[in-house]
C-alpha cells in the first residue's frame, strides 16, 4: 500500500470517527461512575437528557438527569407534573453549584409561576439524591418512589442563572417554554406534551406576523403614502383613498394579531411580558382612536380642521413608533428568531431610504411651485401695473 492510500485510509477513519462522536446520543454516553441504565431519552430542548431504570417489584425509578453545554454560574432543574405540561405545579428536583465549590442538590415543589425555589419536600419519596458538575455538564441522580399515576405522566425541564449564589428566574424563550413532554417509565416511552407546545409556537408565530405586517409595515407605509403622494396633483384624491385603505387594512390585520395576543395570553397563565403588553393595549387604543378621527374628519374650510390634523398626526405618528418599539420587544420575547429580527431591520432601512428620497422629492416640488408662484405673481402685480397691460391684472390667477 502506497503512502497516498494509507494517508487516505487514515483520513476516512478519522472523518468517521468525528461524525460518530457528532452524533452522539444518550444511548451512547458513558458515565463517569460506570452507572448503566437501560432507557434513556434526548429531550430536544436545552441540550438535556434522561437516563432511567424502572424497578416493578420495588415500585421505583432511578434516575439521571444530564444537562449539557453549562457552567457553574446557571442551576438546572428537573421535574414531574401529573397535572399539566408546565413547570407550574410540578414536584422538582434541582441542581447546582454553591459558594464553596460542592455541588448542591435538592427537592422543591413548584407551587406557582414565580417560585422561591426554596428547598421542600415532593408528593413522593425521593432518596439517593446527589448531584454533579464536569466537563460543563451538570448530572442529577435520584431514586423515586412512585404511585401508579406517575409512572406516565409529564416531565418537565429548565436551566436559569445564578443570582447571589441561588436559582435566578430562568429566560423564557423559546427552548424554555417547550422544555416539556410526556415519559412512561414502564414503557421507556417519551414524547411531546401533547401537541400544545407545538401549537404554543404556532400562535405566537401567528401573532408575530399579524403584528409585524399591520403595525410595523402597513401603518409606515400607509403614513408614507398621505405625506407624499398628496403633492402630486396626479394622485389627487386618490392618496386619501390609498391611505385610509392601507390604514383600514392595518388596523384590520393588527387586531386580529391582538386578538391572538390575547388568546396566548389566556393559554399561559402565569407568564406576562409586561411591556409588551402595555404597549400592545396602547397600540390599540390608539389606532381605534384613530379610526374614530377618520368618522369625526371635518371639512378642510371647517374652524376645527386645524385642532383635527394636530391631533391626527399626533395619534399616527406615535402609534408609528410604538409599534416599531413594539416589534423589536416581540423579537427580544421570541429570543431564537434572529432571521426575523434582521428581516424587519431590512424593511425599516428600506422604508426609512424611501421616505428620505421623497421627503427630498417634495421639498424640491414644493419650492419649485413656490418660485413658479411668487415670478408669477411679480410680473402681474409690477410689469403691468393695477390693472396690467393687456387687461389681466385685477383677474384672480390660478395658482400652480
Amino acid at each position: 500500500m502506497n503512502r497516498s492510500s494509507v494517508i487516505a485510509l487514515f483520513s476516512c477513519i478519522l472523518v468517521s470517527l468525528c461524525a460518530s462522536s457528532l452524533a452522539q446520543t444518550c444511548q451512547s454516553y458513558t458515565f463517569a461512575n460506570n452507572a448503566v441504565y437501560s432507557s434513556c431519552s434526548d429531550l430536544g430542548f436545552l441540550n438535556s437528557y434522561l437516563h432511567w431504570n424502572y424497578s416493578s417489584s420495588a415500585g421505583t425509578v432511578d434516575i439521571a438527569f444530564r444537562q449539557t453545554s453549562t457552567s457553574t454560574s446557571r442551576w438546572a432543574a428537573w421535574a414531574l407534573n401529573p397535572t399539566q405540561p408546565r413547570m407550574a405545579g410540578s414536584q422538582a428536583l434541582v441542581a447546582y453549584q454553591n459558594s464553596s465549590g460542592a455541588m448542591y442538590a435538592y427537592t422543591t415543589p413548584i407551587t406557582n409561576t414565580s417560585p422561591s425555589m426554596t428547598e421542600g419536600s415532593l408528593s413522593f419519596p425521593v432518596t439517593n439524591l446527589n448531584a454533579t458538575y464536569a466537563n460543563a455538564e451538570i448530572i442529577i441522580y435520584a431514586t423515586l418512589t412512585l404511585t401508579s399515576n406517575l409512572l406516565s405522566t409529564n416531565q418537565v425541564w429548565q436551566e436559569g442563572p445564578l443570582s447571589g449564589g441561588v436559582p435566578a428566574i430562568h429566560a423564557m424563550n423559546s427552548a424554555n417554554q417547550n422544555s416539556v413532554g410526556t415519559i412512561n417509565f414502564q414503557s421507556g416511552q417519551t414524547g411531546g406534551s401533547d401537541g400544545s407546545a407545538n401549537s404554543r409556537n404556532r400562535k405566537r408565530n401567528i401573532h408575530g406576523i399579524l403584528n409585524g405586517i399591520s403595525w410595523g409595515v402597513l401603518m409606515p407605509i400607509g403614513v408614507i403614502m398621505a405625506r407624499y403622494l398628496k403633492v402630486f396633483k396626479f394622485a389627487d384624491p386618490a392618496w386619501f383613498y390609498l391611505h385610509v385603505g392601507c390604514q383600514s387594512s392595518a388596523y384590520i390585520i393588527g387586531v386580529a394579531g391582538w386578538a391572538t395576543g390575547l388568546q396566548l395570553g389566556s393559554d399561559s397563565p402565569g407568564i406576562v411580558y409586561h411591556t409588551h403588553r402595555t404597549l400592545g393595549i396602547l397600540l390599540f387604543c390608539f389606532a381605534t382612536l384613530q379610526v374614530f378621527a377618520l368618522l369625526l374628519r371635518p371639512n378642510k374650510d371647517h374652524k376645527y380642521r386645524f385642532y383635527w390634523n394636530i391631533y391626527h398626526h399626533l395619534i399616527g405618528y406615535t402609534t408609528i413608533v410604538l409599534s416599531i418599539v413594539n416589534i423589536f420587544e416581540g423579537f427580544s420575547i421570541l429570543g431564537r428568531e434572529k432571521n426575523w429580527r434582521s428581516a424587519y431591520i431590512g424593511i425599516l432601512i428600506f422604508l426609512g431610504a424611501s421616505a428620505a428620497i421623497l421627503e427630498a422629492v417634495t421639498w424640491f416640488i414644493v419650492i419649485k411651485r413656490k418660485k413658479k408662484t411668487e415670478k408669477y405673481g411679480h410680473s402681474v402685480n409690477g410689469a403691468n401695473g393695477s390693472n396690467g397691460v393687456n387687461g389681466y391684472g385685477s383677474r384672480t390667477q390660478p395658482v400652480v
